[in-house]
């Protein structure tokens, strides 16, 4: 990758407008480095952009833009991240960067992508995992859906880790139904807290694993990250998240209608679930399975499928999907020709 400065001039000169640019504490220009990977350093109107070629070329273009957008009539315009975030997209410019990366591929001719966590590097160890975690970067919102053991949220805590790392995002975010696993487990004494912890135990799991306890709980304290039930989502709207909704298979339709409309600007969202494992009441539809019918042909979004090849737990693990698998192919061909003879 060519790396190459440049320096651009925005005028006319005016420091309300540039203020108005750059944002409070340099938010503005902090972000766009984040989302460009490029550096940019500037005094007064005097801008200088470090990075690759299409990357600076493109950020000199957007600053040019956003810099004519701080002023409309004689009224000094405050730059949002939305308008940062849109004029990126207009640009076509991470699009053009992913084309001109290096061809680094695995053995299953996916995405190389390795993720450094402090137990050690995370991969992908089967096709279905690498083409996985691919689309986890590429798309704004991501499906994985399969039996236990094959990876979905632990390579989307890892992503969402390492986004966090790299600061392309400000805080991780991660959710799931408060839905019993075909089980009473009646009155849960403690606080709230200490009521919504079991549910939320895998997660917790996965953070500690990669990051530590004591970073972790550092995080949380600073809202960095959140762990919290899916009732919670409803009337918020996620900016610079990476938001992961786990055991989605046990959300209603309205539920899922509800998180998928909280994505806010330079945020991802990764939604898992087995729907096979369903905990829902039967009389109502799982939101997991309408979003596959509903959202199957909409842009920006990807749907991962998992099955038995790709569990990486213990062997057994394996042989008793498929086992159970079979068990429900048969179920269905005993009742299709039960049906069949009704008729």
């Amino acid at each position: 990758m060519n790396i190459t400065t440049h320096e651009t001039k925005l005028e006319p000169v005016d420091n309300q407008r540039l203020n108005s640019l750059c944002g409070p504490y340099n938010d503005n220009i902090k972000q766009l480095e984040r989302r460009l990977g490029i550096e940019i350093n500037h005094r007064s109107n005097l801008f200088s952009i470090t990075g690759d070629v299409i990357s600076v070329k493109a950020t000199d273009t957007i600053l040019q833009t956003l810099y004519k957008q701080t002023k409309v009539k004689d009224k000094i315009i405050d730059i949002e991240p939305e308008q940062i975030h849109l004029a990126i997209k207009e640009s076509g410019v991470l699009e053009k960067v992913s084309e001109h990366l290096p061809a680094y591929v695995d053995q299953y001719g996916s995405k190389l992508v390795m993720i450094k966590t402090k137990r050690g590097i995370i991969k992908p160890r089967t096709p279905n995992q690498a083409q996985y975690i691919a689309h986890v970067l590429d798309y704004d919102i991501s499906f994985g859906i399969g039996p236990a053991g094959t990876g979905k949220t632990y390579l989307a805590v890892a992503a969402a880790v390492d986004a966090l790392e790299k600061q392309q995002i400000r805080r991780i975010v991660l959710t799931r139904p408060a839905v019993e696993a075909g089980e009473k487990l009646g009155f849960l004494p403690g606080d709230l807290s200490q009521k919504v912890d079991p549910y939320l135990r895998p997660l917790y799991d996965a953070l500690f694993e990669m990051l530590g306890f004591e970073k972790v709980e550092k995080l949380i304290e600073k809202s960095v990250i959140e762990v919290a039930p899916l009732a919670y989502m409803r009337g918020r709207t996620l900016n610079d998240a990476f938001i992961i909704l786990d055991e989605s298979q046990n959300t209603t339709i309205e539920q899922m209608k509800m998180f998928l409309t909280r994505i806010g600007f330079n945020s991802k969202a990764v939604i898992t679930g087995d729907i096979t494992q369903i905990d829902l009441p039967k009389n109502q539809k799982s939101g997991l399975r309408h979003a596959i019918e509903v959202l199957s042909e909409v842009d920006d979004i990807s749907f991962n499928f998992f099955n038995s090849e790709d569990v990486v737990r213990h062997p057994v693990v394996a042989r008793i999907v498929n086992a159970y698998e079979k068990w429900e192919e048969k179920e269905m061909h005993h009742k299709q020709q039960y049906t069949e003879k009704s008729i």
